[in-house]
């Protein structure tokens, strides 16, 4: 039976030497967090694990190492310090495979913390904008705690759980992280021109979130019949659903639906989302099984990256040997649309950094993760164009890859490849 209660009280039940899982992305439970990080004093050797979160994450502070160690599936910018100072590890895992740690008993849960929209007439409520690995969590956790916000949307699919699932609610009134839509430069709206010069009427389409995909996204308005299976998506889909550009008929799974694991934006989405059964929110280990991607006819897979070389190693999760973010659904995706009927598997990124060091670079830098491998690859572009590696040699890949570097980089790029292969 669950019990209404203060935060303060639901976080007693924590003890030293607890695993606690903490929800994702928009919905991460701050309330809850913080209220564990005041009973620092009290505990010792407590792992806080989790994905992407947003907001404050005080028991990320180095101060509290002895009571809190952060163990990220995917470093955000909140916990990033934690890896320099010492309270805090990274675990690579692939999205599609975070639930089987905690099914498969790899990764143990004593607690785990959510955040819920309030019990409808008949005792569920709804995980809202992040579904992710939660579902698994709380299957395997022996205690969960909710944070019930009238302000979560109500969303469809797995997130949906009754109270009895749940042994502790706390009631709050907090508005759900949002991230407004930003404008986007020259340089990323031709990256969109030409992700989106890629993209067929009845493809479906995987993006992230930021300017790249909202630029491609506005360039897709004269498009018809496109689907939508994403590990999320943000603002940019809105007006092309409801225009029906984006209406899911031809899709190869969950047709008639778009399909996320989570959500990031405005207070636009939110609204968009709550209570609208055309969007449907699953647990990572469906939305990113590679498997089922590749049912989807015509699937596009477009992705971020921080460096690629001019062989097609894609770096996306660390600069160098310091981690960054992680490796995600990525290669779930990447891998998903190659293997689907006229998919099409999509790295795009500026060609240089903001302090102009070229982001398409002879070898990546020592240390530096390989997210997407070269035999993975298909398309990279940047604002100079679109590179097609598919099915090409060594040294096809390292002509096509040059003609999109920044042309102040492009002869020193390709005669450090050179150097290198003719040293070595």
């Amino acid at each position: 039976m669950s019990l209404y209660v203060t935060a303060a009280e639901a976080v007693q039940v924590v003890k030293s030497g607890d695993r606690v899982y903490v929800q994702a992305a928009a919905a991460t439970p701050t309330v809850l967090t913080k209220a564990l990080a005041e009973r620092a004093s009290e505990l010792r050797d407590v792992e806080i694990c989790h994905l992407h979160t947003e907001g404050d994450a005080p028991y990320a502070n180095p101060e509290l190492a002895a009571s809190f160690h952060v163990n990220s599936f995917f470093i955000g910018a909140n916990v990033r310090h934690t890896l320099k100072s010492g309270n805090g590890s990274y675990t690579p895992v692939f999205l599609s495979e975070l639930p089987l740690l905690f099914r498969k008993k790899v990764v143990l849960l004593d607690v785990v913390f959510i955040h819920v929209s309030p019990p409808d007439s008949h005792g569920y409520c709804s995980l809202g904008v992040s579904v992710e690995a939660s579902i698994a969590a709380i299957e395997n956790a022996k205690i969960v705690i909710a944070q019930v916000n009238k302000n979560m949307p109500r969303t469809f699919g797995d997130g949906i759980l009754h109270v009895s699932e749940i042994n502790y609610l706390v009631e709050v009134d907090v508005p759900i992280f949002a991230h407004e839509v930003t404008l986007f430069s020259a340089e990323e709206e031709k990256i969109g021109e030409y992700v989106a010069s890629l993209i067929e009427n009845k493809s479906t389409l995987q993006m992230g979130i930021g300017s790249i995909p909202n630029a491609a996204l506005s360039k897709l308005k004269n498009h018809k019949d496109l689907g939508l299976h994403t590990e999320m998506f943000s603002d940019g889909v809105i007006d092309l659903i409801e225009n029906d550009v984006i209406n899911c008929n031809y899709k190869g799974t969950l047709r008639g639906r778009a399909l996320a694991t989570f959500l990031i934006g405005s207070k636009r989405l939110y609204d968009f989302v709550n209570d609208n059964p055309f969007i449907e929110m699953k647990e990572s280990s469906l939305v990113n099984d590679t498997a089922i991607i590749r049912k989807n006819p015509k699937m596009v897979a477009i992705n971020s990256a921080i460096e690629v070389d001019v062989t097609g190693q894609v770096c996306a999760d660390s600069i160098g040997g310091k981690m960054y973010s992680g490796v995600g659904g990525q290669m779930d995706f990447i891998r998903g649309a190659s293997l689907s009927y006229g998919g099409k598997a999509i790295i795009a990124l500026p060609s240089i950094t903001k302090r102009g060091e070229s982001r398409i670079v002879p070898y990546l830098k020592q240390g530096a993760g390989v997210v997407t491998t070269r035999s993975h690859v298909q398309y990279i572009i940047t604002e100079y164009g679109i590179a097609n590696l598919y099915g090409k040699t060594l040294k096809q890949r390292v002509k096509e890859m040059v003609k999109i570097a920044h042309p102040n980089h492009q002869e020193a790029v390709e005669k450090a490849y050179f150097e290198m292969v003719i040293n070595s």
